[in-house]
């Protein structure tokens, strides 16, 4: 079904966390020596950074910040989703082929019959072509086109009508809710050691859609084991959590960053299935292969296989922020990291390392 490209690395024998994660015995050796630490500390302090995790090898390089406190994870729910998908795709329980015509996907005033032909692996991209409004707030407002405009899969717009959907479709076709997902394929195997599935909740506009967020509330340090295991091939040690043929195809561009639209383009990333892809040059070698997952107000997760590094940056928004966010209500917009400032900051963890392994 699909053709992965993995590292020559065994992911089963690498080093993961146990009940807590260990830190790395040499940091200097990977080149976080005071200079690089106070460098660090000094531009996340610039910005609105509630914590920050830098993983190498499995081990943890550098922490800022309480990276135990679970909040809002935004659109970083996202990636995760995808992640969920993996095992019932490769089982045959989901056919990404399947349109919103063969799921009975329809809104109660009608999705257009063009509409109806968006299949799931156009959404996964987000490219369904369905411009219906979205039952949460965070898809791209700039630039909706025309209902009905565009033939699904060919053009992308960031929408969060396309995601929602995602969920409704994988509990429709798996028999489990998302959460229930989240708990028994990620957060019970990787231990996750600050998960309450209690906390997880639907969120979105009352009468604007059938179909409402599934948003997830997690730590920074269970969103580090989440990197982890994605930047692994979907493996947790021995485990295979996720198969590493979806790992390599939901991670594989879709969407170059030369075809994003609206308030996404300039953009830093491409798109895969849920998955943001950072450019890569020449001279950015030890970048490929790499997949962000991006949240609002600055929630980011980014596995870099190539060099077997994770970062983790969380901008904490407390719980009735987010409802009110969800549900209309919601009036200040706080402070914000930025996609490009988060990876400003792990390109110095990662330029250090690389200098420091050459020798």
């Amino acid at each position: 079904m699909f053709s992965a490209c993995l590292n020559a690395a065994d992911p089963r024998k690498a080093v993961i966390p146990g009940a807590d994660w260990q830190q790395v015995a040499d940091p200097e050796a990977l080149g976080l020596d005071a200079g690089l630490r106070a460098e660090a500390d000094a531009a996340l302090d610039a910005l609105p950074t509630t914590s920050f995790m830098a993983v190498s090898g499995g081990e943890v390089l550098y922490s800022y910040g309480d990276v135990s406190e679970v909040s809002y994870m935004a659109s970083t729910r996202k990636s995760i989703l995808s992640m969920l998908m993996g095992r019932p795709v490769c089982e045959g329980k989901i056919d990404l082929d399947l349109t919103m015509a063969d799921l009975g996907i329809d809104e109660e005033d009608g999705l257009l019959p063009i509409e109806k032909t968006a299949r799931l692996r156009d959404l996964l991209i987000s490219s369904s072509g369905v411009y219906h409004p979205a039952g949460s707030p965070g898809g791209d407002m700039k630039d909706v086109p025309a209902r009905g405009s565009k033939t699904p899969g060919q053009y992308f717009h960031y929408n969060n009508w396309d995601f929602n959907v995602l969920g409704a479709a994988f509990e429709q076709l798996t028999g489990r809710s998302v959460f229930q997902a989240l708990d028994e394929d990620l957060a019970q195997p990787l231990q996750f050691q600050d998960f309450d599935r209690n906390r997880q909740r639907m969120l979105g506009y009352n009468g604007q859609s059938r179909y409402l967020a599934y948003h997830l509330f997690l730590s920074g340090r269970d969103m580090a084991r989440i990197a982890l295991t994605m930047t692994r091939q979907g493996a947790w040690g021995a485990q295979q959590i996720v198969p590493a043929e979806w790992v390599a195809e939901s991670t594989k561009i879709c969407v170059p960053a030369e075809a994003m639209n609206g308030s996404r383009k300039p953009c830093v990333a491409g798109y895969s299935y849920l998955w943001w892809i950072p450019v890569v040059t020449p001279e950015t070698p030890e970048w490929q292969g790499a997949f962000v997952a991006a949240g609002h107000f600055g929630q980011f997760m980014l596995g870099m296989p190539a060099i077997d590094m994770v970062f983790v940056n969380r901008r904490a928004i407390p719980d009735e922020m987010a409802v009110a966010r969800n549900n209309g209500s919601f009036t200040d917009e706080p402070p914000t990291v930025t996609m490009e400032q988060f990876l400003s900051v792990a390109r110095k963890f990662v330029t250090a390392r690389q200098k420091a392994v050459r020798g």
